[in-house]
């Protein structure tokens, strides 16, 4: 039961983005960050041009997501290593209301900063289709690559390390990030671009075979 309603939910999800599509756009690697200004769960809001000069892991996730618990729980003591670095993680929860948050929040003791995106609008401006996913944007504001899906705390680091690094070249757009598709019917990891469309996104299940659109499977 718990898996059908999490398929549900994540159908749902999918639904409200491609009801808006006119909305998405695809951010590329390399290009700057589509700036906003969201409420924070603590109170007041914050603005992504405020942590100029800081590198900001841009995280889109749902308390439905299978995966989305375990990984914001292990990524606690990375953030505690490295914000002294200048590393800022924003979770932005995406489509669901302040009371939800909360019990999630409660339940999983992180201490990042946590962002509110009830409709949906700032996960659309970054052309978000799966969750979890994680954008990581340089000093300067600009993209420079993502993790689609499920992030252990030593590919989060990898990914991180080299925009800290004052000294280290900063990453070309041909930087690419790895990580478990984070749906429900998941089943391998590989690696994914920044830039990729809606279509080539959709998740692959363990048996390799490709999903169908949405519109096939309602068919069915």
């Amino acid at each position: 039961m718990h898996t059908h309603c999490t398929i549900l939910a994540a159908l749902v999800f999918l639904a409200l983005l491609a009801g808006c599509g006119n909305e998405r756009t695809t951010v590329a690697n390399g290009e700057p960050a589509p700036p906003f200004e969201l409420e924070e769960l603590a109170g007041g809001t914050i603005a992504l041009d405020e942590l100029r000069g800081q590198v900001v892991a841009l995280r889109f996730w749902a308390d439905w997501c299978p995966f989305c618990r375990r990984e914001m729980r292990e990524l606690e003591p990375l953030y505690q290593q490295l914000r002294e670095q200048g590393l800022e993680i924003l979770a932005v929860n995406v489509g669901q209301d302040r009371s939800r948050v909360e019990r999630f929040v409660d339940r999983v003791h992180y201490s990042y900063p946590t962002l509110l995106d009830p409709d949906s609008a700032i996960a659309r401006r970054y052309g978000v289709i799966a969750i979890p996913v994680t954008f990581f944007i340089d000093r300067e504001g600009i993209v420079r690559g993502r993790i689609l899906g499920e992030s252990d705390p030593a590919t989060f680091e990898h990914m991180a390390a080299p925009l800290l690094d004052s000294s280290a070249s900063i990453p070309g757009p041909d930087l690419t990030s790895v990580g478990g598709m984070g749906w429900p019917l998941a089943g391998r990891r590989e690696y994914v671009h920044v830039g990729l469309t809606a279509a080539s996104m959709r998740p692959t299940p363990a048996n390799g075979q490709p999903i169908p659109p949405l519109a096939d499977q309602r068919r069915r």
